[in-house]
């Protein structure tokens, strides 16, 4: 297994906090230690950093304390960058930094037609997008990405509300290989991902629940909830090399390595 070095942008926890719910992990009236926050956050950057990534970092914005979650401020693939619409007025202030830190970056940068939450739930898989709804992402989003990205779109209907975005119950761990938990998709998706994916790797509801899907892979290392024991050890089993890390505050607002992280595609060869 080759391991392909990756550009991520992150945003540091400095203003993490859960003041509201807006899906099923987020309790306001629960204690939440700001500092473990960040402290978990930069062990995860430095992982990345250990495995020879590159790590960039967008400026954290007062009163956004979600803006942590990276994976939702847009999609990049092929040096283009999809901007979001945020379901949620809580998020909304969000959409606009993501998708100024797109245009300085140099990435050629298209608007939303319809709510769209960036890669919470689209993942590139090989030369198919993956692409959730039910919950976050508007249906009618996905033939806007096809249309921008020249991908083929697969809609995977979401049914668990407690796996509310695609990357919480899915990861691609290379271009021929994903992991998931079958009880979060309809019938028809759990369809479509046996014929797409017919070796894939099941994930047990105890590992999901720990967000242990909420995963980051360059194709050889998997980096993911160090309380996903049974995953880690299926992936191991594949040939994966895993890498468990301790995200436990941050999955107090719903959110583990790959919500923290967006991938950044520059073009064709980095796919």
């Amino acid at each position: 297994m080759d391991a392909t070095s990756q550009r991520l942008l992150m945003c540091r926890p400095t203003y993490f906090a859960v003041d509201y719910a807006i899906n099923p992990w987020m309790d306001p009236n629960a204690p939440v230690d700001a500092a473990l926050a960040v402290g978990q956050w930069e062990q995860l950057r430095q992982t990345y950093l250990d495995l020879g990534h590159t790590v960039e970092e967008i400026t954290p914005v007062p009163g956004l304390p979600d803006m942590v979650f990276a994976a939702n401020g847009g999609t990049v693939i092929d040096g283009k960058a999809m901007a979001v619409q945020f379901r949620d007025p809580q998020r909304a202030d969000e959409a606009p930094a993501f998708r100024a830190w797109f245009e300085a970056a140099g990435f050629e940068t298209y608007d939303p037609k319809h709510v769209n939450e960036g890669e919470g739930d689209v993942l590139l898989a090989g030369d198919h997008l993956l692409a959730g709804t039910g919950f976050r992402t508007a249906h009618a989003a996905h033939a806007q990405l096809q249309e921008v990205f020249g991908y083929p779109v697969i809609t995977m209907q979401l049914v668990d509300p407690r796996f509310y975005h695609l990357d919480t119950a899915l990861t691609v761990l290379d271009e021929r290989t994903v992991a998931y938990l079958p009880e979060a998709f309809s019938a028809g998706s759990q369809a479509v991902l046996r014929r797409l994916f017919p070796d894939a790797v099941h994930a047990t509801m105890a590992d999901a629940e720990v967000l242990g899907l909420n995963a980051v892979s360059d194709g050889r290392h998997v980096v993911l909830p160090a309380q996903a024991t049974d995953l880690a050890a299926k992936l191991r089993d594949r040939g994966y090399e895993t890498i468990g890390v301790d995200l436990s505050e941050l999955r107090k607002a719903g959110g583990g390595p790959k919500c923290c992280t967006l991938r950044l595609r520059q073009g064709k060869a980095s796919k």
